[in-house]
């Protein structure tokens, strides 16, 4: 367990790190806001289709 200990704050930082662009970004106006925001969404979808298979391969 002292792996969880050492990777938490990590994943605690990353995570807030990825709200904040999404937040910076969804905030953004323009011509292209609607295709910038379904960026956005695409590439957090992604990231927990990656999560969760790596869970499932117990990695």
């Amino acid at each position: 367990m002292d792996y969880v200990s050492a990777l938490l704050p990590s994943v605690v930082m990353a995570a807030f790190f990825i709200g904040l662009v999404r937040v910076i970004v969804k905030t953004q106006g323009g011509a292209a806001k609607a295709k910038e925001d379904a960026a956005v969404d695409a590439a957090l979808a992604e990231g927990a289709r990656r999560a969760a298979a790596t869970k499932a391969d117990g990695v």
